[in-house]
């Protein structure tokens, strides 16, 4: 995307990807679906690619080295992670649903998203590769 295209990203209306791959820790992950056990943010501002982990122990917010051009989504899908883009509404007046601090509930609420029945990581893949998301 050139800097001129309406679609291009903009430090006040980045890209978001969310990642999907497994985790090591802690060990309960390993009820989840292979391949949908954690998940974060991966977001290009125009100039930059930050990523926003949310792990057990801390919330890892990384300036990635990266450099111009570089398409990090397909770099994280040629290690094996699924990657799917997802909008940002970050307008929401309304607060966020209570919810257990999971890697879920932290990419939700970076995207904006309201949605109290997305609990798993596949749950919110699901629900990010529908053609129109709805509320639940």
């Amino acid at each position: 995307m050139s800097a001129g295209d309406p679609g291009a990203p903009t430090p006040d209306r980045p890209h978001a990807w969310v990642v999907f791959g497994d985790a090591a820790r802690p060990r309960w992950l390993a009820l989840l679906k292979p391949g949908f056990r954690h998940c974060f943010v991966a977001l290009f501002d125009g100039a930059g690619w930050i990523t926003i982990d949310p792990l057990s122990t801390h919330m890892e917010v990384t300036a990635q080295p990266a450099p111009t051009g570089f398409d990090l989504p397909e770099w994280y899908r040629s290690r094996g992670l699924t990657v799917i883009p997802a909008a940002i509404d970050w307008n929401r007046r309304d607060p966020a649903p209570w919810g257990l601090f999971t890697c879920v509930e932290a990419v939700k609420r970076m995207l904006g998203l309201r949605a109290r029945l997305t609990l798993t990581p596949h749950q919110l893949y699901r629900r990010l590769a529908r053609p129109t998301p709805s509320e639940d």
